[in-house]
């Protein structure tokens, strides 16, 4: 099968596409990757070309060696995707020591893989690790997500209880909860291992002003658990625009009850009693 004809490109530049739909990548704002299943590596082989040079990484991802990916290029617009894969994302392959990579298939122009390459690469050794069915590592730019983090304490508990707070789903969708991480200079190896930390038992890292990073087992999931966040995001914006207390919210046991019919088990650690209805409270213990 030729590249351009899979349903793993169609599905890869489709959720690119949703994603500029959503207004999340400005101009060449956000990335995404994915690793390849062995099958989709064998049913592609034959358009791959292995005649590029080996490149650094920029960090070690030995539990990744001789693996493929998908991944956007470096400057190029999530808008673009859907209509040139060719020119705006590669396919590539890790070497044998996990430090270097080679593409193997398209950015036909030229160019190179996403700046944030040794992030999500990072994270998808950590996911791995967690579970192999972790395929997708999702970087956008949604707007309310990026708002709160100049308003809420940048704390784990807070924010992930602020936005359960603001849909039912929410805790359904996420049960272990949000990771924030400071604002810290992005494409580089320090917010990679900051993320990567969070994903050992998280979905979903917030990064302070600038913008979020979840992973899921396929595109669709990944894609509705950023939907889902940046939605109860919007939320709670407008509800700040009212005021900064809460008149009604759900309450722990509430939450609580969502366990059993869902088969899920939420984060205790989220489900601290509240001592006021102030928004970004910080909770003593």
């Amino acid at each position: 099968m030729k590249v351009l004809d899979s349903e793993l490109i169609k599905g890869f530049t489709r959720m690119c596409q949703d994603g500029f739909d959503q207004g999340w990548h400005e101009r060449n704002g956000g990335n995404l990757s994915y690793r390849m299943k062995d099958e989709e590596v064998a049913g592609l082989k034959d358009d791959f070309s292995f005649d590029a040079e080996w490149q650094e990484i920029g960090t070690e991802v030995p539990e990744l060696h001789d693996l493929y990916f998908v991944v956007t290029g470096s400057g190029r617009y999530m808008r673009n995707m859907q209509t040139d894969p060719a020119s705006n994302l590669c396919i590539i392959r890790l070497d044998s020591t996990g430090t270097k990579y080679q593409i193997v298939w398209g950015l036909v122009n030229g160019g190179r893989p996403t700046s944030e390459l040794p992030t999500h690469l990072m994270n998808l050794q950590v996911l791995k690790r967690r579970d192999e069915d972790i395929r997708v590592v999702y970087h956008c730019h949604p707007a309310n997500v990026i708002a709160l983090t100049y308003v809420l304490p940048l704390n784990d508990r807070v924010f992930t209880r602020e936005i359960f707070e603001m849909a039912t789903e929410c805790p359904v969708v996420f049960p272990k909860g949000i990771g924030v991480i400071p604002w810290l200079l992005c494409g580089g190896k320090l917010i990679g291992e900051a993320t990567a930390k969070v994903m050992e038992t998280k979905d979903f890292a917030v990064w302070a002003h600038h913008g979020a990073f979840a992973c899921g087992t396929d595109f669709d999931i990944t894609f509705g658990l950023m939907h889902t966040v940046e939605k109860a995001a919007e939320v709670l914006v407008k509800v700040m625009s009212i005021t900064d207390r809460k008149l009604n919210t759900i309450t722990p046991d509430q939450f609580r009850e969502l366990n059993k019919p869902f088969g899920i088990e939420i984060d205790e650690q989220f489900l601290y009693e509240r001592k006021t209805d102030l928004i970004g409270e910080i909770p003593e213990d």
